[in-house]
């Protein structure tokens, strides 16, 4: 949103929610995707959340497969960001985290069972 990177949709915990519905819900709002999701992440990776005031916040992010059902034209923040379709290989280049990244090149390589 701010920074042009393109990442993951991902959200703050929130309490009485598990990780993967909360990972569903920022998929929504970020990507305007519907779907089901895996309840277990399939991976983490660490980066540095730059806050309001110009400081960073070391943060792990836990990665939720969601097999998508329903792409919506319209979602809370469409005016915020864009969204795009590529396979893992392509996306482990345009991700400036290199967990991710490796992450993303794993679910690439042949034979690598699908997580969905």
């Amino acid at each position: 949103r701010e920074t042009g990177r393109w990442v993951l949709p991902k959200g703050w915990p929130k309490k009485r929610q598990s990780g993967a519905a909360v990972a569903a819900l920022e998929a929504f709002e970020e990507a305007g995707l519907k779907g089901d999701i895996l309840p277990h992440a399939i991976g983490a990776y660490h980066y540095f959340k730059r806050m309001a005031d110009g400081t960073q916040l070391a943060c792990i992010v836990d990665v939720f497969p969601l097999r998508v059902v329903e792409i919506l034209d319209d979602w809370p923040e469409r005016a915020q960001r864009q969204r795009r379709w590529c396979g893992f290989a392509e996306a482990a280049t345009l991700v400036a985290e290199a967990e991710l990244a490796t992450l993303l090149r794993h679910l690439a390589t042949p034979g690598t069972p699908s997580p969905c």
